[in-house]
């Protein structure tokens, strides 16, 4: 298994389709995580004796949860796109018979999807770090000022952890959901679909429904509920992002041992 691991991991990271939307997807997180810096610092600088600030809101919040709350919510933004990058990964598969030759060198198609699977996760793993790390430090360029310390603190890093969940969990689902329609193209127009659904609020007056949505789990995981409109808690966020996950590499499992290689 570790030598399927490792073939797919290089495979991945020599695919230029997949390090272009990566580099896409960090120069994005960049332009993202240098607007609010202005904002934050003069916020901080107008903070009361009480430890309180005013922040896009309107109204005076303590400091500390609002920056934790901006320091996860800056690697969530970008993170919106990790799907597309694994369906961009599985799409590959079905480029010039690329499946076709994968199973002639792993015949047993169970071992190779996880092996894919695995690659995957840790593909998007380190791109989640990477993400997490840029967020820390221009966060740190906002608040160094004030409390640098803050975000090493271990509620800043439990943080970074749950959207580094969040970040294998999406991607996950993108690539299995691109194995299974077999067209890049469609695989990204399905998670882009299911984000938009999220985004419209076509569920928000069905809370029950509206959390069992990938992007909806996503912010209950890891948004602050004090300034945010929460539809579950983040252990029921995370339960539905794993099951997303699970389900969705389950049926490309399937699909990959009932289907034709090609």
């Amino acid at each position: 298994m570790t030598s399927v691991v490792r073939s797919e991991l290089t495979k991945i990271t020599t695919l230029p389709s997949v390090l272009i939307a990566t580099a896409a997807l960090l120069l994005l997180a960049v332009v993202v995580l240098v607007q609010p810096l202005g904002m934050l610092a003069d916020s901080l600088a107008g903070m009361r004796p009480d430890g309180t600030i005013e922040f896009f809101t309107g109204h005076r919040q303590q400091a500390e949860p609002v920056v934790l709350g901006l320091l996860v919510a800056s690697s969530l933004q970008p993170g919106l796109f990790l799907p597309i990058i694994g369906a961009i990964i599985a799409g590959q598969e079905f480029r010039s018979g690329h499946l076709g030759v994968s199973v002639s060198v792993v015949p047993r198609r169970g071992k190779l999807v996880l092996g894919k699977v695995i690659a995957t996760a840790l593909y998007a793993l380190i791109v989640g770090v990477v993400i997490a790390a840029l967020s820390t430090f221009f966060m740190y360029l906002g608040v160094r000022d004030w409390n640098p310390g803050i975000l090493w603190s271990a509620e800043a890093l439990a943080g970074q952890g749950r959207f580094l969940l969040y970040a294998v969990t999406v991607t996950l689902v993108g690539f299995a959901i691109t194995l299974l329609v077999r067209r890049t193209l469609v695989g990204i127009i399905a998670v882009t679909a299911i984000i938009a659904l999220t985004m419209a609020q076509v569920f928000a007056t069905v809370p029950a429904i509206d959390a069992l949505l990938p992007l909806s789990a996503a912010r209950n995981l890891l948004l602050e509920p004090t300034t945010n409109v929460l539809s579950a808690s983040p252990l029921h966020g995370a339960t539905v992002l794993t099951g997303w996950a699970a389900a969705t590499v389950a049926g490309a499992a399937v699909a990959i041992r009932l289907r034709d290689a090609r």
